[in-house]
């Protein structure tokens, strides 16, 4: 299965750009994983990049108001999702700072929150790349997650 993390904007903070790419290569042994990212703009057209890029995939759009699993639930998903013959890749959507428009939303498969508080979208991506990083190796029996 396909990983996609789409965020709109490059990380402009060195450390969280330094730890999204950390994380980018240690889940390379685990899968196709990759990071793409979208200029920003206004929100209409921004939105639309969003859809647009992820067209056929299965959308999870990073929302506050979304799903906020434990991590363990959260690999529970993933799971469900690479055992259903229909879903070939997971696109994981970040807005911009303005956060996604209500046709976002409507049209992801999953919402989902990684707090219940609002997160700058590098961190946000920062935090993700480290949650699917940390649910690759409970997947593959790693001792990087401890329970």
């Amino acid at each position: 299965m396909t990983h996609r993390i789409l965020v709109v904007g490059k990380p402009a903070l060195s450390f969280a750009a330094a730890g999204i790419e950390d994380y980018l290569k240690r889940m390379r042994r685990y899968g196709n994983y990759t990071l793409e990212t979208l200029k920003d703009g206004p929100a209409e057209k921004v939105a639309q990049k969003l859809l647009d890029a992820s067209a056929g995939t299965h959308r999870v759009v990073l929302d506050e108001r979304g799903l906020q699993p434990t991590t363990r639930q959260f690999a529970d998903l993933m799971t469900r999702w690479q055992g259903d013959p229909g879903i070939k890749a997971v696109s994981y959507l970040i807005g911009p700072s303005n956060g996604h428009l209500p046709k976002t939303r409507e049209a992801a498969d999953q919402l989902l929150a990684l707090s219940p508080l609002t997160l700058q979208h590098e961190l946000a991506t920062l935090m993700l790349a480290e949650q699917l990083y940390r649910i690759a190796t409970i997947q593959a029996g790693t001792p990087y997650h401890r329970d």
